[in-house]
């Protein structure tokens, strides 16, 4: 009986290993987990003052991993799951013409959600995409863990017009998509990230000279349009090791008239009024707003903190992002823009919800439709 279990557990033993082999095989093997900083990359990274103790940090101390107790209502949550955590129906998007790019409009600002945190904007005759995820599964391998609730995209990704710049927040996979990067690089003039990602761009076939690296509170120019890169609260990563080995960020972007902010992933923290006395006030702020759990809201606002941001940022037009597309938390996927709403009526925000593709135009009338409810039967 002693040999059976001894054989027993050296089988047991031997299977872990080739799972964790396997693991670490696939991880370094496939693309999609990009590249790792090197020469001056990693010379950048390691004098800036944003890395610490072998990481980047955040502003303040930001606590990600559960303790005991955290596991436990992580747990009990999965045998307690919202029933309306995904639309059964099919959500409304509207398509895009490739026409409607032939020609560009220096005199407004254009600003189309592809859904979650995905934005096509076109502001002073130029065109930026902000992370485009847009692809169907947040995820290194397309066919495991959740799916877009909608199976097309407003324009596909070839018909899409030439971008003059990509902006990227982090390295999450549902900001960061492999698949989507290698569809847009060659139509895309330059790529604006954070300190440490261009190692992943570099690993994808873009050439450095179309990559600029930014720290909190650096600017740069893109033929007049002013870009900085601004404080977030979140972490980063792409495989089992990298944890927090490249930035996160938040992004300002200002025209000649218009000024825009988008969040990336972000808690609330005091960097949102710092970013407001800076660089406010912003004529819209594209901020997270879904996602969360109390459990990790250090690294993922509540919706109600997503409104006091706004406030904190001098914002006129708040739109609501981080939601729509995917489940990647436990709560309703309507749940985020009826809560983020309420608190906006009750302290007088301005609330725009356009469909996906359906393009906001700053100064002229809104988007507010509640195309989020079910079509009555």
């Amino acid at each position: 009986m002693k040999s059976i279990i001894k054989v027993l557990l050296y089988t047991l033993a031997g299977l872990i290993i080739l799972l964790v082999l396997g693991g670490l095989i696939f991880v370094n093997s496939s693309p999609q987990f990009g590249g790792k900083a090197t020469g001056k990359r990693l010379a950048a990274i390691q004098h800036s003052a944003l890395y610490e103790d072998g990481r980047f940090q955040n502003q303040l101390e930001t606590t990600m991993d559960l303790d005991f107790s955290g596991y436990v209502k992580v747990f009990a949550n999965m045998f307690n799951k919202d029933e309306n955590q995904q639309p059964n129906w099919s959500i409304p998007v509207q398509k895009i013409d490739p026409q409607a790019f032939a020609a560009k409009n220096d005199s407004l600002t254009r600003i189309t959600w592809f859904g979650h945190s995905a934005f096509l904007i076109e502001i002073d005759g130029k065109r930026l995409l902000l992370d485009p995820m847009l692809g169907q599964a947040p995820s290194p391998i397309s066919f495991v863990g959740t799916q877009r609730f909608s199976k097309t995209l407003p324009i596909a990704i070839a018909d899409l017009p030439a971008i003059d710049a990509i902006l990227i927040s982090h390295d999450h996979y549902d900001h960061l998509d492999y698949g989507s990067i290698q569809q847009l690089k060659e139509k895309t003039g330059h790529f604006y990230v954070p300190l440490g990602i261009g190692a992943h761009l570099e690993a994808w076939g873009i050439p450095a000279a179309k990559i600029t690296e930014l720290e909190w509170w650096q600017e740069t120019e893109l033929q007049g349009i002013k870009l900085v890169s601004t404080p977030a609260r979140h972490f980063s990563g792409r495989g089992l090791t990298d944890r927090m080995q490249t930035l996160w960020t938040s992004w300002v972007i200002q025209g000649h008239q218009d000024s825009i902010f988008f969040s990336g992933d972000s808690g609330y923290f005091p960097g949102f009024k710092q970013i407001g006395n800076k660089y406010g006030p912003f004529d819209i702020t594209l901020l997270e707003c879904g996602q969360y759990n109390e459990l990790w809201s250090n690294i993922h606002m509540m919706p109600e903190e997503t409104v006091q941001a706004h406030l904190d940022l001098k914002g006129k037009i708040l739109m609501p992002i981080h939601w729509g597309a995917f489940t990647l938390a436990m709560h309703s996927w309507t749940e985020p823009v009826e809560r983020l709403q309420a608190k906006a009526k009750a302290l007088q925000v301005q609330v725009t919800t356009p469909q996906i593709g359906e393009p906001i135009i700053l100064n002229q009338k809104l988007p507010a439709k509640r195309w989020w409810q079910p079509p009555a039967i």
